[in-house]
């Protein structure tokens, strides 16, 4: 019979198991020591209850911090202020002024919103979230963010996308911006250029004023994050002392469920930024209700940040709250504080006095006994930590004096604070009109001397409120002033400061310009053989900036490893495992690459500080980001959007491009659409190069036209180049001798004319165009046309179908607006003017994008192209499949003749068997070269 298993009663006892780095596995060598700790624990907890023994437990861990004893550190704290009132430092400025200042801005900024919805305008706009951030803005601008002539070169300030109003308004007040522009926000044209304001910073809308754009949902917190990197790689690369530049950018609690904002945390911690702060308006509202209803934000991203290696610094209580705190002796208080949800607190924000002393400190005798000597209006007048300008000047000045890792501000706030009919409500993101009863409270509760009469009038008139300004000569606005003289200038500012750069010359891309000769080479191989070229050269060479995520060794670049070395700001503290090897691994503080491991967002955000450095540091550098090519524009092409508004320049290559060229790896690797993804980008000018000398061309006029000046564009072109290459090795033909540059350049150019179709000279035409990987398809197929069917094909290569249609587009919106002018041709439509026969296109890519030209090309069109999901096979038989090789392109081309009578269409059938291009297993058999990515 088994044996019974013990009761629980009769089993041994079970030690507990205690995780997260506690002594669950360690041996302990004085076992009676321990105990009488324990026992003494215990005795306390028996003696002074719970509240007690936190608290003496949350001491020695502060202790042994301090002492230098490796314990863990808690994932959060209390849901009170990091620093205590005895901390917190003399504040220096005037509040009354900063106070009145505070009130002027904060009206001018909710009049600025209100007032582009009054009837017949109703543009939209975000009146809470500036109210709900002001102290935070003010305490930065009136003493700690530098400006633009400050010693250092200034700091870098995100601002909240949604806070712009209020950046406005104090511009307006500085008198860098007039009444007639606040009147004008989210009117920009109609008006006239530059008279009205963009809804949120967009630099390339007011590229003398935003510096950086942030209304990208999440993309403040990584650019943020790797402009403050960058700013480390500039000074270990000794092109710009950057030491006493910080960043700081502003988001929001709600902003933080984007992937983007907390997903490059660590890497801010692990490089040790101390350049970087974050300030988190933690209003505990996103656009519909509440950010955690049930939960605690604060305690929810401060756990977040500590764990990835932030110092936390929590801005919770006003200061009126010091007195309550400083009475809980119990620990009554910071319980009830660190068990009400948010969404409570939000509820506790709306209502008056009497229900806060009775829902709030009537939960238990001893937080009711704290407040009797409070009035119901003292209770409801007790203030967040956000909007105590006090407590927000401690939290930066720590931020600021804070060494060795990122800080993190979390500020608790009530948005749509000051304005009653916003303030705390779900709806208050919705709201875009004060009512004129609104705004007489407002101004009651802000004091400004405005009265009903001029508010009513105003009001009654056109539906708007007046501007308030208390004149240039008044002490606030000269206070404002100096203390801005004294940080460096206003802000945001940006300003171009960069030398114009030598660029190489013509000799530098001789050997591209060659062809390869008997070898085959791939196009990626020409781009990686150009770059490597350029960094050199002696002039442009240390202000390359390769990037890529974890995929250098894929392009060809490991060869840069050991030269060009990858940047770690702590240099390389370990023996590389291939230290013996030619083309070792090595990292290094000065070193010039910038390896992202696997995040193509981490790199785009590179890339963008790295292409707008001309701008933010006066240091004109050249991104080179390097990707596959399926990973750019689909997965981060909403940061290439930001780079673009950011008005950064560079270089983003799209390698192992094409929906059949990068075998083996199938559907999600398999590039058939960025070229139109890149063409919704106004800034991004696509090409797809064929060979390695339209690679060198391209590239070159790049360089040109974003680091050059013009009449035009007299400190470059706010435009970023994106080329798609290819992995697969061709014969690279030598530059024609008569190369049609112009051609080249603008989208099309005629590479060769048909070759003579023996015995008949009065062969069908027919006009052959492709682009990057397509062009040895099109060219094996007009050698098939002429010796196997008397047809004579010219060959065109297709470089952008994207500028094409762009200049085409272009060119109808002139005939358009000049009425009474003879209209302008398409330049594709000046090109293939005269050329004889059907024009038949194929690429890489899906036929729409050929398709964006069908409009202006002067004969029949056929297109053909890559529809459909990519899979893995080799490139034969993919381009069987798809039906875009050379033969499929013969027999698209008779149907093309046939559909014209200039051939019979038995001899469409005839190909069709012969070729059996419906038939993938046809080309079974057919080998292929470079395989690999």
């Amino acid at each position: 019979m088994p044996a019974q298993a013990p009761t629980p009663a009769a089993s041994a006892p079970r030690a507990s198991v205690i995780h997260e780095g506690l002594p669950t596995q360690l041996p302990d060598i004085d076992p009676d020591e321990t105990q009488d700790w324990l026992e003494s624990f215990d005795a306390m907890l028996d003696d002074r209850g719970r509240d007690r023994a936190r608290y003496v437990m949350l001491r020695l861990l502060e202790r042994a911090r301090e002492q230098s004893v490796g314990v863990p550190a808690l994932r959060s704290t209390d849901y009170i202020n990091t620093i205590a009132p005895e901390r917190e430092p003399w504040f220096p400025g005037d509040e009354d002024i900063e106070r009145r200042i505070r009130a002027f801005i904060r009206w001018n900024a909710a009049v600025t919103v209100s007032d582009a919805n009054r009837p017949g305008l109703e543009v939209g706009g975000h009146i809470a979230t500036y109210q709900s951030s002001a102290s935070l803005y003010e305490v930065g601008f009136n003493h700690f963010f530098q400006g633009k002539d400050a010693p250092g070169g200034g700091d870098q300030i995100y601002i909240q996308g949604h806070g712009s109003p209020g950046v406005y308004a104090r511009a307006y007040l500085e008198g860098r911006l007039t009444e007639q522009q606040l009147l004008h926000f989210r009117q920009e044209v109609q008006h006239g250029v530059g008279k009205g304001l963009p809804s949120y910073p967009h630099p390339r809308l007011m590229p003398d004023f935003w510096e950086f754009p942030t209304v990208s949902m999440g993309l403040t917190g990584i650019n943020s994050i790797y402009q403050a990197r960058f700013n480390r790689y500039l000074q270990n690369r000794g092109i710009k002392d950057t030491s006493q530049q910080k960043v700081w950018a502003f988001l929001g609690d709600g902003e933080m469920a984007e992937p983007e904002s907390l997903g490059a945390i660590t890497v801010a911690a692990r490089e040790e930024l101390d350049n970087l702060t974050w300030v988190i308006n933690c209003n505990l509202q996103q656009l519909d209700g509440p950010v955690r209803g049930n939960g605690k934000i604060i305690q929810e991203l401060e756990s977040n940040f500590r764990g990835a290696g932030w110092n936390v610094i929590k801005v919770i209580w006003g200061r009126e709250w010091d007195d309550l705190l400083a009475r809980d002796v119990d620990g009554v208080l910071v319980n009830a504080m660190n068990s009400t949800p948010d969404g409570q607190f939000q509820t506790y924000s709306v209502e008056d006095g009497a229900y806060n002393r009775e829902h709030f400190f009537g939960r238990d005798p001893r937080l009711k006994k704290m407040v009797e000597h409070m009035t119901d209006k003292q209770i409801e007048k007790l203030p967040r930590g956000g909007h105590d300008y006090r407590k927000v000047y401690a939290a930066f000045d720590a931020a600021n004096k804070h060494a060795g890792q990122p800080t993190v501000i979390l500020a608790h706030t009530v948005k749509g604070w000051t304005i009653e009919g916003l303030e705390g409500k779900n709806a208050s993101h919705q709201m875009k009109k004060l009512k004129l009863d609104d705004l007489k409270k407002f101004r009651d509760r802000l004091y400004l001397p405005m009265s009903d009469k001029e508010l009513t009038a105003a009001y009654e008139a056109d539906g708007t409120a007046p501007f308030f300004h208390p004149g240039k000569d008044s002490d606030e606005i000269q206070y404002m002033l100096e203390r801005r003289r004294q940080l460096g200038g206003s802000i945001p500012r940006r300003v171009i400061r960069a030398k114009e750069l030598k660029v190489p010359g013509d000799e530098s891309y001789q050997e591209l310009k060659a062809g390869s000769g008997k070898s085959k080479v791939a196009t990626t191989m020409a781009v990686v053989r150009l770059l490597r070229d350029w960094m050199k050269d002696k002039e442009i060479g240390k202000r390359i900036v390769p990037i890529a995520p974890d995929e250098y060794r894929t392009f060809g670049m490991d060869s840069m490893f050991p030269s060009a070395k990858v940047y770690n700001p702590f240099g390389q503290r370990y023996e590389s495992v291939d230290r013996k090897l030619l083309l070792k691994w090595r990292e290094d503080v000065d070193g010039q690459l910038l390896h992202e491991g696997i995040s193509e967002a981490g790199a785009m955000a590179s890339a963008t500080a790295a292409g707008s450095s001309y701008s933010t540091h006066g240091e004109v550098m050249i991104p080179f980001y390097i990707f596959y090519s399926m990973f750019g524009f689909q997965r981060t092409g909403d940061s290439i959007w930001a780079m673009a508004d950011q008005l950064a320049r560079g270089f983003l290559i799209g390698a192992t491009a094409g929906r059949t060229t990068l075998t083996g790896e199938g559907l999600q690797h398999a590039d058939g659409h960025s070229p139109l993804l890149a063409a919704t980008n106004p800034a991004v000018v696509h090409y797809d190069p064929a060979t390695s000398y339209e690679v060198a061309h391209i590239m070159q006029d790049g360089l040109r036209r974003m680091y050059t000046s013009s009449e035009e564009h007299p400190h470059g072109e706010d435009v970023i180049f994106y080329m798609t290459v290819y992995n697969e090795p061709v014969s690279q033909p030598k530059e024609p001798e008569d190369l049609d540059l112009e051609g080249l350049l603008k989208g099309i150019y005629k590479f060769s004319d048909a070759p003579e179709v023996p015995g008949n000279g009065d062969a069908p035409r027919a006009q052959l165009l492709a682009s990057g990987v397509g062009f040895p398809w099109i060219r094996q197929a007009q050698q098939m046309l002429a010796e196997e069917w008397g047809v004579a094909a010219d060959v065109w290569s297709v470089t952008s179908w994207n500028e094409l249609a762009r200049e085409a587009v272009e060119t109808e919106r002139w005939s358009l607006n000049h009425p009474g002018e003879k209209a302008r041709d398409a330049y594709v439509t000046t090109k293939l003017e005269g050329a004889i026969g059907p024009v038949v296109a194929v690429s890489d890519y899906m036929r729409a994008v050929p398709l964006q030209i069908a409009h202006w090309v002067p004969e029949d069109y056929h297109v053909l192209g890559t529809d459909g999901f990519g899979f893995a096979d080799t490139r034969p038989a993919a381009r069987r499949y798809f039906q875009v090789d050379a033969e499929s392109v013969v027999v698209a081309t008779l149907r093309a003749l046939a559909q014209r009578g200039e051939v019979k269409p038995e001899v469409v059938t005839e190909a069709f068997e012969k070729y059996r291009i419906n038939d993938p297993t046809a080309v079974a058999d057919v080998a292929q070269e470079g395989g690999d990515a």
